[in-house]
């Protein structure tokens, strides 16, 4: 993680399993508005990712001090953003109009894994027009 005068420039997280979006806990659903559809969700040791068709919801929760942070990133506001295959593993590089900067990595991934994850990025781009 890099740091200028304390502050952080790019959060990443290392998502490692895809859930089922029809199984996600209330706390997380209740971020959702009627009108959007989950696509897909993901979840680190710790964290979870909810990609609708709007937005991206993260639910950060932060080691030792157990601070949760929820970050909530319309696909309107990116200003470009990269994907990257690896041979286990997918990594999206997000950069905001804002100028934050995102780095969502997908670890243990299969083929198949790396198709879903191919869909997702083609609907993020799409609908962040």
């Amino acid at each position: 993680m890099a740091y200028i005068k304390y502050k952080e420039l790019t959060k990443y997280f290392n998502f490692n399993q895809k859930l089922d979006t029809g199984d996600l806990p209330k706390y997380v659903t209740d971020y959702v508005d009627s009108d959007e559809k989950i696509i897909a969700a993901y979840k680190t040791s710790r964290d979870k990712s909810i990609f609708t068709n709007k937005r991206m919801i993260l639910f950060d929760v932060v080691p030792f001090t157990g601070v949760k942070r929820i970050h909530i990133l319309p696909y309107k506001n990116i200003s470009t953003a990269t994907i990257e295959y690896d041979l286990s593993r997918c990594s999206l590089f997000i950069s905001y109009n804002s100028g934050y900067q995102l780095k969502l990595n997908f670890v243990h991934m299969n083929a198949a894994d790396k198709t879903d994850l191919r869909i997702l990025y083609s609907k993020i781009m799409k609908d962040q027009k």
